[in-house]
């Protein structure tokens, strides 16, 4: 099987592929795909910069015995995106104890099949490579991504497979845990969708903000994405956050949880060949 590991700021994505489901070179029409395609597992862990590299493997192996698979020597293949440094090293470290495949870990000199047109091409993470190789291989031509993550990043796509720039925002939870902590009155609430946008409480009126102001902030930053890139644009929501958000959102026209995981497969299958 295939591990592919998306190593965000606050919660690290395990993905298995099966050795023998269909590559994306053999699917014959996008349509008939989603980013789920051929993912026969996955887990989300917190991403923990204390943890070691053996408590790592400790996690996912157990993680596998709870899903009755032979533990960590099922493993044949591994690709790795991490956007917090310290931790891209502990997995690496995990790798060569635990592993006996040499991954691919996405960066600098890993062929992704995508000009990066950024200034500076290594200051783009590693996730967002992934989520742009992924969102043109389901959705060739002009694309955008909203990965509503620990920040919500926006990364657009042009119709001739480069990848073009974006925008970065605060995310929710980061953004309601900064009004929290310089707020006193104010508490954590659970994010489910109040009774109307004018709330009766403070709960409902946190929810409220959060929620429908959220939402009218990435129909927004689309707006102004489409009036560029034009209005063929395929708008795909993915992140962690992206199934509670998106169904406000007027200006998303696909949500994809594990379009990170479909790029990084497909980055892993130009790098073997």
């Amino acid at each position: 099987m295939l591990l592919a590991i998306d190593v965000g700021n606050t919660q690290t994505v395990f993905g298995l592929y099966d050795a023998d489901s269909v590559t994306t070179a053999e699917c014959t029409a996008p349509a008939d795909r989603k980013a789920d395609s051929g993912l026969s597992h996955n887990f989300r862990i917190a991403t923990v910069a204390g943890r070691t590299a053996d408590e790592y493997a400790l996690l996912f192996s157990q993680l596998l015995g709870m899903r009755g698979l032979d533990r960590l020597n099922s493993i044949s293949g591994l690709v790795i995106s991490s956007t917090v440094p310290s931790i891209t090293t502990t997995m690496r470290d995990m790798v060569e104890r635990w592993f006996q495949v040499n991954p691919v870990v996405v960066g600098p000199g890993v062929r992704s099949g995508m000009s990066i047109l950024y200034d500076n091409p290594k200051e783009v993470g590693a996730d967002r490579i992934a989520d742009a190789v992924a969102a043109y291989d389901l959705y060739p031509g002009p694309c955008l991504i909203v990965d509503f993550g620990t920040a919500t990043t926006f990364d657009a796509v042009s119709a001739r497979r480069e990848y073009l720039g974006g925008a970065i925002v605060p995310g929710i939870d980061i953004s309601l845990n900064a009004l929290f902590s310089h707020a006193a009155a104010l508490r954590k609430v659970e994010l489910i969708e109040p009774r109307g946008v004018i709330g009766k409480s403070t709960v409902e009126s946190i929810q409220a903000g959060a929620l429908f102001g959220f939402a009218e902030q990435a129909d927004g930053l689309c707006r102004r994405f489409r009036a560029e890139l034009g209005e063929r644009t395929t708008v795909i929501a993915t992140g962690g956050l992206s199934g509670t958000v998106s169904k406000f959102c007027k200006e998303l026209d696909v949500v994809e949880p594990w379009l990170t995981l479909h790029g990084l497969r497909i980055i892993y299958e130009m790098n073997i060949s």
